[in-house]
């Protein structure tokens, strides 16, 4: 049993459709937040399992974090 965990920089190392930059954006947004007009649900990324936080190290699971992009896609065939 192997599982494809990954740093920000390793996943956008190998995943060359995202930049580091992007990762780390999806990762902000993964939980929810408050604005000044209420609450901002997050967009998945944890509830998937896709994002692991090991204290401050965040590792990213590659097949469930893919998945959760195909999911989200809005035109799957």
């Amino acid at each position: 049993y192997q599982q494809a965990l990954h740093t920000v920089k390793q996943f956008a190392n190998t995943e060359k459709a995202f930049t580091e930059a992007a990762v780390r954006n999806l990762i902000f947004k993964a939980e929810s937040r408050h604005s000044s007009t209420g609450v901002i649900p997050g967009n998945g990324l944890i509830e998937c399992g896709a994002i692991i936080r090991v204290g401050r190290k965040v590792l990213i699971d590659g097949d469930k974090f893919l998945d959760w992009v195909r999911q989200h896609s809005g035109g799957s065939k």
